[in-house]
Parts: C-alpha cells; structure tokens; sequence
C-alpha cells in the first residue's frame, strides 16, 4: 500500500525559512512524479510544485517561483520543499502527492482526496 509522510511544518516569521520532507513507500518512487499542494484554512487547494521521477523537469506555481525549491532523493524515496523568504500567505497545510495531474486538477479539489496517494499534511505558519 502507498503511504506518503510530510514532515517539517513548523511556525516560522516571515522572511524565515523551512525545509518539508515527504517520505514515500509502497510504490516505485524513482518513477514517479511528485506534487505538493497546500490547502489555506476555509479555501481549496492550490498546487505548489511538481518534480518528475528524473529530477530534470520542475514546475512552481507563480507564487512561489524563487522562492521555494523543491528536490528528490530517490535512493531516500524522499521528496523537499525547501521554502525560502516565507510570507504570511504561505500559511496552509502542506501535502504530498504522488502523480502529477495538472495544475488545474489540484486548484479544482475542494479538500485533499482520502487516498493513500496522499499524505496527511504537515502545518506551516508563517507569522510575527
């Protein structure tokens, strides 16, 4: 069965950084696309990043461009989020998926999917 665990959320000031970690088990990970989405309190999702199974394409959404780098360690079966100058509207639930299906995809769920190809969150606050 795949599992995903996101680790590393924390509360952070603004201008902070904070590196997300999402271990991976139960699938091929060296063949998979990974996609991180948060989820801001009372709104829907919004796509974040992806990285194909290579490492060599990476997609951010405008928000983040610049500022968050996101990376794999396939002998790890490991996926980050580094995040970088950190801004209060960075605060949302932070989740890993395996797959990546589309920006849209992700903008259009309402809350994450009850499936074990995604994890359970991890929490970044972002305040003074």
């Amino acid at each position: 069965e795949v599992q995903l665990a996101e680790s590393g959320g924390a509360l952070v000031q603004p201008g902070g950084s904070l590196t997300l970690s999402c271990a991976a088990s139960g699938l091929t990970f060296r063949t998979a696309w990974m996609t991180w989405v948060r989820q801001v309190p009372g709104k829907g999702l919004e796509w974040v990043s992806a990285i194909s199974p290579g490492a060599l394409s990476t997609f951010y959404t405008n928000s983040v461009k610049g500022r968050f780098t996101i990376s794999r360690d396939n002998a790890k079966n490991t996926v980050y989020l580094q995040m970088n100058s950190l801004k209060t509207e960075d605060t949302a639930m932070y989740y890993c998926t395996n797959g990546w299906l589309g920006a849209k995809y992700y903008s259009d769920l309402t809350h994450p999917p009850r499936s074990p190809d995604w994890g359970q969150g991890t929490q970044v606050i972002v305040s003074s």
